[in-house]
């Protein structure tokens, strides 16, 4: 009899249909990968089953018995915990304290900390974590928060453990402790769904694996030793499996960027834990996207390019010679005046909301730049606005109206807008097209292809889709390094998400790659 079984579960929000039917099967003493892309439901599924979501409809049981959880507590009650890649920790308690949060136990009034010593030393133990109860958590690196979070989860004795990205903020050492972990919870029998975006690691210590995609379920329970990655990458793309000879052709690259008069150079590039010895050069003209997974180090280069950032070692060199190698710019003011644009999908950080169309607009050029000159006229800045909004495509017929009176996909044109008024020679893209609608998706695209004749453009983004159809070509990132280059044939979908969640080790890119 299967220990956790979830039968039809449907849930929809509105008229998004989240999970349209799924069924999963999880047994005692075995770890069931659970995978597919954004969007596909897996978070949906998790909160279902721990009880954070109620489903519209479907049945959950537990060793044959029909459960309804309450809420998260009344799950955990049941057995079934999770392990979220967003800790639910306190930085300011010490890690006893966190441990036992909301279950603490007591000798009198008092909390009996020996007690509760006694009980966290051998789950501790068992996840090589040596650190002292008495630490306060802050004072921890993520990777051993991450672990706290697990211990955490661990001292319920569950029944079900649901590990949802459990790694992303794990070193190689931390991942193989956790994987050790994983054997202790086999031999315990306890039922383990793990959610992740590293392939490899799915590859290597799950029994079964279940894709959905869009909802529903793409592959279902299947014995892991019974599919190749291939096959998995697949059923979350719903595309044929790519031949050995495409593989091939993706780790033989070698791409030149195209000519150009500027170049941007980052030559040994370190912020600890995060960036290793990255090296990049990228011309005016072309558009060079950044992808891996959360936490892989392509989000810190731009951090580190656009001033955020600093890094302890390392040389980058501007285009249209601002900087000076070896020098880049130490914060983000500095990073503007040296001619990088950032944008970010976030629009509560690239818009202000409350402030015209048009001040928006002219806030990098004229306000930041003082290109208009140090007197600022607010007649010349709407009408500068006005002549522009066509050419941004931005749909308003007045720029005195505040931006957050506009739909998600104007706004981020007027993000975008600010920026390209200011010609940055280099425009760093941090997914700038995240909850726009595919109309505004395609304005956004045309405007910066057409910006990208004139400067270096380097985009990150969560969307495969845009990767592919607008970047020249793409570098992949894995634990701080690049790790592959895929360009004209060899950049798809297929071989994207594949070389996102596969590769080990940095490969040693052509000279003409590196610049």
């Amino acid at each position: 009899m299967a220990l956790l079984e979830a039968r039809g579960i449907r849930k929809a929000y509105g008229a998004t249909l989240a999970l349209g039917g799924c069924d999963l099967t999880v047994e005692a003493g075995s770890v069931h990968a659970l995978l597919g892309e954004n969007g596909a439901g897996k978070s949906t599924l998790v909160k279902i089953l721990t009880g954070a979501v109620r489903p519209d409809e479907g049945t959950i049981a537990l060793d044959g018995r029909p459960v309804h959880f309450r809420d998260t507590g009344d799950a955990a009650r049941h057995g079934v915990a999770v392990v979220s890649q967003e800790l639910s920790l306190f930085p300011d308690l010490d890690v006893l304290a966190n441990l036992f949060l909301g279950r603490e136990h007591l000798r009198g009034p008092f909390f009996d900390r020996s007690a509760m010593e006694k009980l966290a030393a051998p789950v501790l133990e068992q996840l090589h974590l040596d650190v002292s109860p008495r630490t306060p958590l802050g004072k921890l690196p993520l990777a051993d928060r991450q672990m706290v979070e697990i211990a955490k989860a661990l001292l319920v004795d569950p029944r079900v453990l649901i590990l949802d990205e459990p790694t992303s903020a794990l070193d190689d050492e931390g991942s193989k402790r956790l994987l050790q972990v994983l054997a202790v919870l086999r031999e315990r029998r306890v039922g383990v769904v793990f959610v992740s975006h590293i392939l490899e690691e799915v590859m290597s210590l799950s029994d079964r694996i279940t894709v959905l995609r869009d909802g529903q379920v793409a592959m279902a329970g299947v014995e892991r030793a019974d599919v190749t990655l291939d096959d998995v990458v697949s059923a979350m793309l719903g595309q044929p499996v790519r031949t050995e000879e495409g593989r091939g052709a993706v780790e033989q690259a070698t791409v030149a960027p195209p000519g150009g008069r500027a170049t941007l150079e980052v030559r040994g590039l370190v912020v600890p834990g995060e960036l290793d010895g990255v090296d990049l050069t990228a011309r005016t003209g072309e558009i060079v996207g950044l992808a891996g997974v959360a936490g892989a180090g392509h989000r810190t280069l731009l951090e580190v390019l656009g001033g955020r950032r600093r890094s302890t070692a390392g040389a980058i060199t501007l285009p249209g010679g601002e900087g000076k190698p070896g020098r880049h710019p130490t914060n983000q003011h500095r990073a503007v005046r040296a001619g990088v644009g950032i944008v970010s999908g976030d629009r509560a950080v690239g818009v202000m909301t409350e402030k015209p169309i048009w001040e928006n607009g002219a806030h990098v050029r004229s306000i930041a730049l003082g290109r208009d000159g140090s007197w600022l006229r607010k007649n010349v800045m709407r009408d500068r606005m006005r002549r522009r909004r066509d050419e941004y495509g931005i749909k308003t017929d007045d720029v005195n109206k505040e931006v957050g009176s506009l739909s998600g996909g104007n706004q981020q044109k007027v993000a975008l807008a600010k920026w390209l008024e200011a010609s940055p020679g280099t425009l760093l893209l941090d997914d700038p097209t995240r909850g726009v609608d595919v109309g505004s998706k395609a304005e956004l695209h045309r405007l910066i292809r057409t910006f990208s004749t004139g400067s270096v453009v380097l985009l990150c983004s969560t969307d495969l889709d845009e990767l592919v159809d607008l970047c020249d070509r793409v570098l992949v990132f894995r634990r701080g390094r690049i790790t592959a280059e895929l360009a004209g044939e060899t950049l798809t979908r297929h071989t994207l998400l594949t070389e996102i969640n596969t590769s080990e080790q940095a490969q040693t890119l052509p000279e003409t790659a590196k610049g």
